[in-house]
């Protein structure tokens, strides 16, 4: 649901997960608790490096298993970031970034321009970082790229650790955001005059 000024709330409610989401695209607090905590770093990171005010409050039935709750979490985060997006007008719509985390480089680029879509080409060197699963990310930005009208791009060039190879694609994420979710006068930024 937009509450006007780039910002907006979403939820959802099933028996597998419970989550809440309130995001502001033009900056402030940051708050994520979903009961996993190298998630909650990645998310941290994600709003640190787009410049937004972000909150986010997950429940989820982890006794089964991370994967619902990750990928309802994207789920919800991208309907939040298109109920902010409004009309997807009055941002610079294309982003891109490489960023580098020690020994791993991420490179992405996206388009919030509504035409959902994920290319995501990263080899994990550990299948795990602690107790989270790397094979989530995919399944995160996937869900979120859907929901949110986002065209994105991820690839891991290199790294030899995925916490650091995680952290460079998050950060990357974001910044390409930064640049993409940028305002802009004179409406929607397409050649067509409409986006879709």
């Amino acid at each position: 649901m937009s509450v006007g000024d780039r910002a907006a709330r979403a939820a959802r409610k099933t028996k597998e997960t419970d989550i809440e989401v309130e995001l502001a695209l033009d900056g402030g607090a940051v708050e994520v608790e979903t009961g996993l905590g190298f998630f909650n770093h990645l998310l941290e990171a994600l709003a640190l490096y787009a410049g937004w005010s972000m909150k986010i409050r997950a429940v989820g039935d982890l006794a089964v298993d991370a994967h619902h709750l990750v990928e309802d979490v994207g789920l919800v985060l991208g309907d939040a970031l298109a109920g902010a997006l409004g009309d997807y007008s009055g941002h610079a719509r294309f982003g891109s970034a490489l960023t580098v985390m020690d020994d791993a480089l991420s490179e992405t680029a996206v388009d919030a321009g509504r035409r959902p879509y994920l290319h995501f080409q990263v080899a994990w060197p550990q299948e795990r970082s602690g107790e989270f699963e790397l094979a989530l990310v995919e399944e995160f930005w996937r869900a979120l790229a859907g929901r949110a009208g986002l065209t994105l791009h991820i690839i891991g060039r290199h790294g030899r650790n995925s916490h650091h190879l995680a952290e460079a694609v998050f950060k990357g994420v974001g910044r390409a955001l930064a640049q993409a979710l940028a305002p802009r006068a004179g409406g929607v930024f397409s050649a067509k005059g409409s986006l879709g």
